[in-house]
């Protein structure tokens, strides 16, 4: 296998409602990619995409609606759809590209336009559930993910001030992200007071629906020479896919997570991720589950939650996790939410993240989770 690394990314604003057509919206993070790493459309041999539900755009295989806007024609265009995991997937997809030794150069692109289905995005995911036992309970995601966030809180005796203190932190550091939707200054007690959904889910325990996308290049070793002095090398990517079932699992804990990390560590050389990693970007699209998979990315059940009560998970703290705001802060455009924690670990590892910036940071880890408690895709990058 060849080494892999980052040599450019672009994403655009994430917008509740964006301004711009998919096709658009993929233009621009993809010239934004381009212009980062001095490459141009010709240089491009292949392109990995990534984009949830085709109902959200309105289109049926919505990845090739945005061929002409990245110039696609003529090459191979492959498309990554495994709902929240699709960002790190799409990594996860562009490094085989590139390690087979398949390609030098290939452009990655995920991105989301969840403002069409309106009022809200919510209705669309109905139909993905076991239509035997489950939709004549009518669930709906939030439904779901109260059950699992109830059990996870049950098994460690967490209290809802303890997790609300994710919102806290992720919208605070979002602050300092220039593309993101939701930084903000609030408390634990703004939280608290939010509407109750799901109890125990407060409403702002959840990231917002978002527009938006993200392009990164990846190129081989001899490549990235010629193309930078600051690659971001892709060492390890690990990928596991759990039972649909999840009602037969114990939610406490996302084995499947766990399962990937250990793929993506032991390519990396990675055996202790406590001391050896230095930037955490876990999937957070609720509070709970930043910890929830924490602790898988960790390997140890119930530690995410103490490290966070100790302040060792705020930007400064000993683990900075989620310095980019996350998806609480930065929004949450489902494919593209992915990637985007890919390309903070690209700025970050690269020195470049600007007010965000982790000092002394050379080793990160990303991870997305997706579809029915069942999708751990993970990536670790070194300087």
């Amino acid at each position: 296998m060849r080494r892999v690394a980052i040599v450019g990314a672009g994403m655009t604003f994430f917008r509740s409602m964006l301004p711009m057509s998919p096709q658009e919206m993929v233009y621009e993070a993809v010239r934004k990619c381009l212009d980062d790493s001095g490459l141009s459309h010709k240089d491009v041999e292949a392109v990995v995409t990534g984009s949830a539900p085709d109902a959200f755009d309105g289109y049926h295989h919505k990845g090739s609606i945005a061929v002409e806007s990245f110039a696609g024609f003529g090459m191979p265009v492959s498309r990554v759809y495994v709902g929240g995991g699709t960002g790190v997937g799409v990594a996860v997809a562009g490094w085989w590209h590139v390690a087979s030794g398949v390609f030098d150069r290939v452009l990655l692109v995920a991105w989301e336009k969840m403002s069409h289905p309106y009022p809200h995005a919510q209705p669309l995911f109905k139909t993905i559930f076991e239509p035997v036992l489950e939709q004549p309970l009518g669930p709906n995601l939030i439904w779901i993910f109260a059950l699992e966030m109830r059990r996870y809180m049950e098994a460690h005796r967490l209290d809802k001030e303890l997790v609300a203190e994710v919102a806290v932190k992720n919208k605070g550091n979002a602050l300092d992200h220039p593309y993101a939707q939701l930084g903000a200054k609030i408390t634990v007690e703004d939280v608290l007071k939010s509407p109750v959904l799901v109890w125990p889910v407060n409403r702002l325990d959840i990231s917002p629906t978002s527009d938006g996308a993200v392009a990164l290049m990846l190129a081989s070793e001899e490549e990235a020479k010629k193309i930078t002095d600051t690659p971001v090398w892709l060492d390890g990517v690990g990928a596991c896919l759990d039972s649909q079932y999840w009602t037969n699992r114990d939610l406490a804990y996302p084995y499947y997570v766990y399962l990937a990390a250990q793929q993506a560590y032991k390519m990396a050389g990675i055996t202790n991720p406590l001391k050896e990693i230095d930037i955490f970007e876990p999937y957070d699209p609720f509070t709970y589950k930043e910890l929830h998979h924490l602790d898988a990315l960790l390997g140890k059940p119930g530690l995410a939650p103490r490290l966070l009560a100790e302040g060792q998970l705020a930007r400064d703290g000993d683990h900075p996790t989620c310095p980019s705001g996350g998806l609480l802060g930065v929004g949450n455009p489902i494919a593209a939410a992915g990637l985007m924690k890919v390309a903070e670990l690209y700025w970050q590892l690269s020195g470049r993240a600007g007010r965000r910036q982790v000092p002394n940071a050379y080793v990160g880890v990303a991870q997305a989770w997706g579809d029915l408690m069942q999708v751990g895709q993970v990536v670790v990058c070194r300087a």
